[in-house]
C-alpha cells in the first residue's frame, strides 16, 4: 500500500468480492442484511490505516447491487477498522442507499456531541468496538477497544446509538458482565466468535446464551466466521440455542465482502439458504430478518 499526501492509504491492488446469485427461496419482504462493509472507491475514500487483509473492491454501488441480488430490501453497513474513526465512505454509502440503509460507525471518547449527532442524522445507529489483537497484544489499527465503551455510553444513549462488539469469545468473559450493566443496547458480532468444538459447556457459550436470554444483549447470526462451510452443521447447536434463548433479539448478517476469507469466501445466497432451513418457519424468519432489525435500527 502507498501513503498519499493526505496521510491515507491507497491499496496498490484490490480484490473483487464474491457476488451472490438470487436465493432459491426468496427473503421475506423488507428483509435486512445487518452486517456488511463498504470499501472505496479508493480514489475518493482511501484507507486511514494499513489493512491486515487484501483490500476489497466493494464500493457502495457494488454493495447495493449485492443487496438487490440477494433480495434484501434493507441493509446495515459496519465501518471496517482500516477506516479508523473516519466515516466518510460509510456516510456516502448511507446517503446513496437512503432509507433502506443504516450504519455502524467507529468513534472514541474524543468525538464531539455535534459529530455524534451528525452520524445519527446520516443514518448511523451504533458504534463498533473491537477487542481483537495481534500477536503482540495490540489492537488492530483503527479499532476502538472495549475499555472505551463506558466513557462513551451516556452520550451514545443520548444520541440514540448502541454498541456493537467484536472479539474472540474468551474476551467476552472478561468484559461482558460489566458492559451489560451500562443500560446500553449491546450487539454481539458473528455468533460471539464461539468455537463449536468446545461444545455447550464452554463458559463463553453459556455466558452469551444467558445474557441473550435475559435480554441484555443482541446476537448476530453470521455463520461464516464460526461454522464450517458448506453446511455449517458444526455450528448448528449454537444457532439453535440462541434462537431458543431469545428470538426477539437476533439479527442476520452475511458479512459481505468476506474480508480475510480469500478463496474460502462463501456466497451470500448460500448463507441465506442455510438460514432459511435453520429458522424453519415464516414467523421466525420474519422476526429475524424484518421485525428485529426494524426495531433496533429504526427502519420504518
Amino acid at each position: 500500500m502507498t501513503r498519499d499526501a493526505a496521510s491515507a492509504y491507497v491499496p496498490a491492488t484490490v480484490e473483487t468480492p464474491r457476488m451472490p446469485v438470487a436465493p432459491a427461496q426468496p427473503l421475506p419482504p423488507k428483509a435486512c442484511d445487518t452486517h456488511c462493509h463498504v470499501f472505496g472507491p479508493y480514489g475518493r475514500f482511501p484507507l486511514w490505516h494499513p489493512s491486515s487483509y487484501a483490500a476489497p473492491d466493494a464500493p457502495a454501488g457494488r454493495y447495493l447491487h449485492m443487496l438487490d441480488t440477494l433480495g434484501a430490501a434493507r441493509g446495515v453497513l459496519v465501518q471496517p477498522a482500516p477506516y479508523g474513526t473516519h466515516p466518510e465512505a460509510l456516510l456516502d454509502a448511507l446517503a446513496q442507499g437512503g432509507e433502506r440503509l443504516r450504519g455502524i460507525a467507529v468513534a472514541d471518547p474524543s468525538v464531539s456531541d455535534a459529530q455524534l449527532r451528525a452520524l445519527y442524522d446520516g443514518g448511523v445507529r451504533g458504534l463498533r468496538f473491537v477487542e481483537a489483537r495481534d500477536p503482540a497484544g495490540n489492537l488492530f489499527p483503527g479499532s476502538v477497544g472495549f475499555d472505551q465503551v463506558a466513557a462513551l455510553a451516556p452520550r451514545m444513549k443520548h444520541h440514540g446509538l448502541h454498541a456493537q462488539l467484536w472479539a474472540p469469545c474468551d474476551t467476552y468473559l472478561r468484559h461482558l458482565p460489566t458492559l451489560a450493566k451500562l443500560d446500553l443496547p449491546l450487539v454481539i458480532d458473528h455468533l460471539g466468535s464461539l468455537v463449536p468444538a468446545r461444545g455447550q459447556l464452554d463458559p463463553a457459550f453459556q455466558l452469551l446464551r444467558g445474557l441473550l436470554a435475559e435480554g441484555r444483549i443482541w446476537m448476530k447470526l453470521t455463520l461464516c466466521r464460526v461454522g464450517s462451510a458448506p453446511d455449517y452443521e458444526n455450528a448448528r447447536f449454537i444457532h439453535d440455542a440462541f434462537v431458543d434463548a431469545n428470538p426477539d433479539q437476533l439479527l442476520w448478517g452475511s458479512d459481505w465482502p468476506f474480508v480475510r476469507m480469500g478463496q474460502s469466501a462463501p456466497s451470500a445466497d448460500a448463507l441465506v439458504a442455510v438460514a432459511q432451513r435453520w429458522l424453519g418457519d415464516d414467523g421466525l424468519r420474519r422476526k429475524v430478518w424484518v421485525d428485529n432489525p426494524a426495531r433496533l435500527y429504526g427502519f420504518a
